[in-house]
C-alpha cells in the first residue's frame, strides 16, 4: 500500500471553491475588510502540470499532512495575502498581473482556507469557532468503533534516518543500466524456467506442514517488507519526507503501509508514477531474482519461498495494488497519469451530475469542465469504482459474517451492508427528496417515472408462478447391476446402448474362490448325507441322534446358497431395456472386486427425475403442479412432468453427485466421509408423469422449472430473508 485512506491528499483549488462559508461581511457588495493571517508552518511550491497544461501549485499544511492544489489565480491571491485588506490585495493584483478578479474569488478564498482552518486563530471567537468544528468532526465512540474496526493503522517505524542510511548503498537502483540488466535476467529465467516447468509447477505439492508454513510465512514477509522500502526509499531519492511506517489492518489481516504523501510536493510527473509504483516493481524484481534461485536451489523450504515468490505473491500484489479502483498503489498511479488529482471524488461528482440529469432532469452546471470524451471517460470510470466497490463491499460483509459467531457475524452484516451500500444510496436519494420542489415533468422525469412504475410492479405483483431448482432427469426403470462377488470377467455379452430382454445373460464372471467353497460345501454335503443314510447300522453314529441330520440339513442350505450366489456370477438383464454406463472394468480377463458398478440396464419408456428446492421455495410447491425439466446445454427439448412427492425434512446428504458443487454442479456441497454434505437446507422434489416418449440414455442434470403459487419478487426476497435469520441466527 502506497499510504491509507485519510492520511492527506490532494484538496480543492482555493478560490476556485464557492463561497459558501464565507464569514459576513465578506459578499461582494461589502466594503474593505481585513484578512485574517495564515499560519507561518504552511508552505507553497510549484506544482505539475495539470491535465489541459495549466501550472499548477501545491499548498502543504503540515500539521495535517494534507497537501492542496491551486490554480493560477488561488496562487496569485495566495501569494499577495499578507497584504492584510481585500482592498489592497485586489489593486495589486489588478496593477501587477492580467487577471481580472474581484471581491468574489477573495472571499472564496478566505472561505476555503477557513473551512480548512488554514488561518490563524487570533481571537478567542475565532478559537472557539475551530474548537467547536473540532468537536463537530469528532465521531461519537460507537460511530469511530463502526468506521474503524475493519481498517486501522498502527505507527511502528520513523524511517528517514534508515533512509538516508540506506540511500547511498541504493543509488545503482536508480540507474538505467541496473533495469537493463534486469531485463536480461528476466529473460534468462525466462528460459531456464521453460525447460523445467513441469518440476516448477509441481514445486510446492510436495510440501506440507510446518515446512510449508515456513517458506510461505518467509516469503510474504520479505515480498511485503521489500514493496514498502521500495515506495521509502523512492520518494527519499527525490527529496521527499517519509514520516512513518507501520501496518494497517484491513478486515484484521495486517497489511504493511508507508506514507509518502510528500509526493505531491513533486512537479514531475515521472517522478510521482515511479514513487507510486516503486513497490510493485520492487516485488517484480524479487520474482526474477527467485526464478533464478528456484533453477539452483536443492529442495526444501527455501526453494518452496523462492517458488512462492517466482509465481503467485507478485500476481496477488498486483491483483489488489494494480487497482485504480480503491486508494491503492493503481489508483495514486492513474491519477498521476492523467493529471487529475482526487480523481475518485472529482470522476463520482460527473457520474452524480450525469444521473441526476438523466433521471430528474436536473439542468445543474457541470461540477468541472472537462471535454466531452474525457467526461465520458470519467463517467465509465465512476460506475466501474461503484460496481467493483458493491462487489468488494458484499464479499467483505460476507467474510466478517463467518470470521465471528452467528448473532455477531450476521450484525455485523447488516452493519457492512449498511453502512457501505444502503447509506451512500440513501443519502443520494435524501439529496433528491431535498430538491424535490426543483423537478419538473419533462422527457426524463416522465422516462424515469415510467421506469420506476415498471420497477415497482415488478417487484410487488404476484407475476411469478415459477420456481426454478437443480435437477437430474433419467429413465423411469432403471437398475444399476453390481459384482455379487469378488470375481474375474469370463465374457461380455453386451456393448453399450444394445437393447436387451428380461432374463437375457449380459457377462458372465468366475470366482475360483466361491468355486473352491462350492466345492468343499458339496463334498461335505455328501459326506453327512453317507453318515445320516448309515446311522441305523451303526452304534456310533446312532449316539448322534437327531444332530447328524441338523447338520446335513445346514450343509444343503450352505450348498443352495452358494449354488445361488455362484448363479448371481452369470449377470442377467432385470427386464427388458437398453444398456447404458458400462463400467470400464467389465473387460474379458479384468479381475473385479465385489460390490463393483458393472452396467445399467435402462427402461425402453419414460423418465423421472429429482429437483431439489430451498427452504425458501418450499411453500410455494404443491404435488401435482405441472413442471418442465430442460437439460443443461440445450441438447434437448424441454421435458414436461408432474411434482411428485415432496419430502418434507431436508437431506443430510446429496446422492446426485451431477449437481455437487465439488463436482461443478450448482448446490454447495462438503465431501466428508460419509458423504456430500449440503452447506444449506436442501428438498428433494420428485418429478413424475414425464412425457419424455423414449427413456433417456443417461441421467441428465438441468433445471427444473416448477409451477407454484404466484408470488412477488418482494415477496419471495423477504421469505428467503426470514429463513435466512431463522437458519443463521438460531431464531
Amino acid at each position: 500500500m502506497r499510504r491509507a485512506d485519510g492520511q492527506g491528499g490532494r484538496g480543492g483549488a482555493g478560490a476556485d471553491a464557492a463561497a459558501a462559508g464565507a464569514p459576513a461581511g465578506t459578499g461582494p457588495g461589502a466594503a474593505d475588510y481585513a484578512l485574517p493571517p495564515l499560519r507561518q508552518e504552511l508552505s507553497l511550491h510549484a506544482g505539475p502540470v495539470q491535465a489541459d497544461g495549466a501550472p499548477s501549485w501545491t499548498l502543504h499544511d503540515p500539521s495535517s499532512n494534507r497537501f492542496y492544489q491551486l490554480g493560477w489565480a488561488s496562487f496569485e491571491i495566495l501569494q499577495r495575502w499578507q497584504l492584510g485588506s481585500a482592498e489592497r490585495l485586489l489593486a495589486a493584483l489588478r496593477a501587477e498581473t492580467t487577471l481580472q478578479l474581484g471581491r468574489d474569488e477573495v472571499a472564496a478564498m478566505l472561505a476555503f482556507l477557513s473551512r480548512h482552518q488554514l488561518l490563524v486563530a487570533a481571537t478567542a471567537e475565532q478559537s472557539a469557532r475551530l474548537w467547536q468544528a473540532r468537536q463537530a468532526s469528532r465521531p461519537s465512540r460507537a460511530m469511530w468503533l463502526l468506521k474503524n474496526y475493519l481498517f486501522f493503522r498502527v505507527p511502528l517505524l520513523r524511517p528517514e534516518a534508515l533512509l538516508l542510511r540506506l540511500l547511498p548503498y541504493c543509488a545503482w537502483l536508480f540507474h538505467p543500466r541496473f533495469w537493463w540488466a534486469a531485463g536480461g535476467a528476466l529473460l534468462l529465467a525466462l528460459g531456464l524456467l521453460a525447460r523445467r516447468w513441469d518440476e516448477f509447477t509441481h514445486t510446492f505439492s510436495g510440501y506440507g506442514g510446518w515446512t510449508a508454513a515456513l517458506g510461505i510465512g518467509a516469503a510474504l514477509s520479505l515480498a511485503k517488507v521489500l514493496h514498502e522500502l521500495g515506495h521509502a526509499l523512492t520518494a527519499r531519492r527525490f527529496g521527499c519526507r517519509v514520516p512513518a511506517m507501520g501496518v494497517a489492518f484491513l478486515v484484521m489481516m495486517p497489511v504493511l503501509y508507508t506514507d509518502t504523501n510528500e509526493a505531491w510536493k513533486l512537479r514531475s510527473r515521472r517522478q510521482r508514477l515511479l514513487i507510486g509504483g516503486a513497490g510493485m516493481l520492487a516485488e517484480l524484481l524479487l520474482a526474477v531474482a527467485a526464478t533464478l534461485l528456484w533453477c539452483v536451489l536443492p529442495d526444501g523450504p527455501l526453494r518452496a519461498g523462492a517458488f512462492l515468490l517466482a509465481s503467485t505473491t507478485w500476481l496477488a500484489t498486483l491483483a489488489v495494488n494494480a487497482s485504480p479502483f480503491m486508494r491503492f498503489d493503481g489508483y495514486f498511479l492513474l491519477a498521476d497519469y492523467v493529471g487529475l488529482p482526487n480523481l475518485h471524488q472529482r470522476a463520482f461528482a460527473q457520474a452524480l451530475w450525469r444521473l441526476r440529469q438523466w433521471l430528474l432532469g436536473l439542468d445543474d452546471p457541470a461540477p468541472e469542465h472537462f471535454p466531452a470524451a474525457t467526461r465520458r471517460k470519467l463517467i465509465v470510470f465512476a460506475w466501474a469504482t461503484w460496481l467493483y466497490r458493491l462487489v468488494l463491499f458484499l464479499s467483505i460483509a460476507l467474510l466478517v459474517y463467518h470470521l465471528f459467531f452467528k448473532a455477531l457475524g450476521l450484525f455485523l452484516l447488516f452493519v457492512e451492508l449498511g453502512w457501505f451500500i444502503v447509506r451512500p444510496i440513501a443519502g443520494e436519494l435524501g439529496l433528491w427528496w431535498q430538491r424535490r420542489a426543483e423537478l419538473r415533468w419533462c422527457r426524463a422525469s416522465r422516462r424515469s417515472a415510467v421506469l420506476l412504475g415498471l420497477l415497482v410492479a415488478g417487484l410487488v405483483l404476484p407475476w411469478q408462478a415459477e420456481v426454478g431448482a437443480p435437477a437430474v432427469l433419467g429413465a423411469r426403470q432403471s437398475q444399476g447391476l453390481y459384482a455379487p462377488a469378488a470375481a474375474e470377467v469370463a465374457a461380455v455379452a453386451v456393448r453399450p446402448g444394445q437393447l436387451v430382454q428380461a432374463g437375457q445373460v449380459l457377462a458372465h464372471l468366475r470366482s475360483p474362490l466361491l468355486h473352491m467353497q462350492l466345492a468343499q460345501a458339496e463334498a461335505r454335503e455328501r459326506q453327512l448325507g453317507w453318515l445320516a443314510a448309515q446311522q441305523a447300522f451303526h452304534s456310533e453314529l446312532q449316539q448322534q441322534g437327531a444332530v447328524l441330520r441338523r447338520q446335513w440339513a445346514a450343509a444343503q442350505e450352505q450348498v443352495a446358497s452358494l449354488r445361488q450366489q455362484q448363479a448371481r456370477l452369470r449377470v442377467r438383464a432385470p427386464f427388458a431395456g437398453r444398456v447404458a454406463d458400462v463400467s470400464e472394468a467389465l473387460r474379458p480377463g479384468t479381475v473385479i472386486a465385489e460390490g463393483e458398478h458393472l452396467l445399467d440396464v435402462l427402461g425402453p419408456r419414460g423418465a423421472r427425475g429429482e429437483a431439489f428446492v430451498g427452504e425458501a421455495q418450499l411453500a410455494e410447491l404443491q404435488a401435482g403442479a405441472p413442471a418442465r425439466f430442460v437439460a443443461d446445454g440445450g441438447e434437448h427439448w424441454a421435458v414436461q412432468c408432474r411434482v411428485g412427492a415432496i419430502d418434507d425434512l431436508n437431506l443430510p446428504l446429496l446422492d446426485q453427485p451431477l449437481l455437487a458443487s465439488t463436482h461443478g454442479g450448482p448446490i454447495p456441497v462438503e465431501a466428508r466421509e460419509r458423504g456430500l454434505v449440503p452447506l444449506a437446507a436442501v428438498f428433494r422434489v420428485r418429478l413424475d408423469e414425464c412425457a419424455s416418449g423414449a427413456a433417456p440414455l443417461r441421467e441428465m442434470a438441468g433445471v427444473a422449472r416448477l409451477q407454484g403459487e404466484r408470488h412477488s419478487l418482494l415477496g419471495r426476497g423477504w421469505r428467503a430473508l426470514l429463513a435466512l435469520l431463522r437458519r443463521e441466527g438460531g431464531l
